[in-house]
């Protein structure tokens, strides 16, 4: 007779995995790889884990190492050109805790260096937010129509009611000093 199994799952050891090797990452313990970026001139070395973590979150990095020549050490270095430091540095820091604040617009740069480095987490989660974006763009701009046609029909409520009805003026009842077409004039004087 077979043993029956039980699942035992945790919810901590994910966010936990990720805490300790960003933590890695910040003192720059156990890095295996160099990444050099370079944009505009602007150059920056990041130092990362190579296998944990860009490997396994960037088909891009994943390609780049399985198919890399032996070197001496076990240590890599990558070149990216064209990508900024601000973006790369947000993408580790995406890769490192799953999350990253970035201002609006560099949303679409962060799904451009997610798409270039074939990371699907990443690109997913920007596809999420320009859509959440977008929803709320939508949603403002309906509100504002709303609001627009609410006026509007507030406003021609009255100026189609002022055509049927005349506007309640202290008229005199003709013979009374008044003509019908409106309130009572001064009477000409002759020349």
């Amino acid at each position: 007779m077979e043993k029956k199994k039980i699942l035992m799952k945790s919810k901590v050891a994910a966010p936990n995995l990720l805490r300790a090797l960003h933590s890695l990452y910040r003192l720059g313990h156990l890095c295996d790889v160099t990444v050099l970026t370079q944009h505009l001139g602007i150059q920056e070395e990041f130092l990362a884990h190579k296998a944990a973590v860009l490997a396994a979150t960037s088909k891009f990095f994943k390609e780049v190492f399985l198919n890399e020549e032996p070197v001496d050490g076990p240590h890599s270095n990558v070149f990216l050109n064209e990508v900024r430091v601000a973006d790369f540095a947000s993408f580790l820091e995406f890769v490192y805790t799953a999350r990253v604040e970035v201002e609006e617009d560099r949303v679409q740069r962060m799904l451009e260096i997610a798409e270039k480095l074939k990371c699907l987490d990443l690109s997913e989660t920007c596809f999420q937010l320009k859509r959440q974006m977008l929803e709320s763009v939508l949603l403002e701009l309906q509100n504002f129509s709303e609001s627009q046609n609410s006026e509007e029909e507030s406003g021609a409520v009255p100026a189609a009611k002022a055509e049927r009805d005349p506007p309640d003026c202290s008229v005199a009842a003709p013979g009374r000093g008044a003509s019908p077409e409106g309130p009572a004039a001064k009477p000409k004087e002759k020349v």
